[in-house]
């Protein structure tokens, strides 16, 4: 289980007088920010004693007065992969970024490289591989970047750290 933290929220500017601060989310999981919720920061561990999803405000244990939660403006939230599937449920066919990412990527047998980040588009989102060493060897780009659609994504096996696609070869060819 990955234990390194993952940027889940960075803290904005103070709103109103009683420590509220404006959270600007970097996760799919909201969830995660409950009343009574610990997460870790550049500035220690900050426990949760607000949060309003409807107009992203939160605040903090011992950050009651304006004056102590701006101390907090521009503090990033991380949490942990454990923590994260703790707190947040996932429908059928849904995946963690940070189970895919570091994945192998397979067409069939051929091994075709390895998930390095997933980049966000507004049509969908793209897994960044970059090209098994013998592919590049003999000709084929660095790097490619294939769209995580049902079109090209056949499955996911996240205990396996494997991704089967279907035609992916021939955008890695095209690239």
């Amino acid at each position: 289980m990955h234990n390194e933290p993952l940027f889940i929220a960075q803290i904005g500017r103070t709103v109103g007088l009683h420590g509220d601060l404006k959270l600007h989310l970097h996760t799919d999981f909201p969830e995660q920010f409950q009343v009574g919720a610990s997460l870790e920061s550049s500035r220690g561990t900050l426990e949760i004693s607000a949060y309003n999803p409807a107009r992203s405000l939160i605040r903090f244990v011992g950050y009651a007065s304006i004056d102590a939660a701006k101390k907090l403006t521009n503090t990033k939230l991380y949490s942990t992969a454990e923590q994260t599937k703790e707190a947040c449920s996932l429908d059928e066919g849904e995946y963690f970024w940070f189970d895919i990412i570091g994945a192998s990527l397979y067409e069939g047998e051929l091994l075709l490289g390895v998930v390095e980040d997933i980049d966000r588009m507004p049509s969908a989102d793209y897994l960044v591989i970059k090209t098994a060493q013998g592919l590049v060897e003999s000709g084929a780009a660095k790097d490619f970047l294939l769209p995580y659609i049902p079109r090209y994504i056949l499955s996911v096996e996240s205990e396996a750290k494997k991704v089967l696609a279907k035609d992916a070869k021939e955008i890695l060819d095209a690239s």
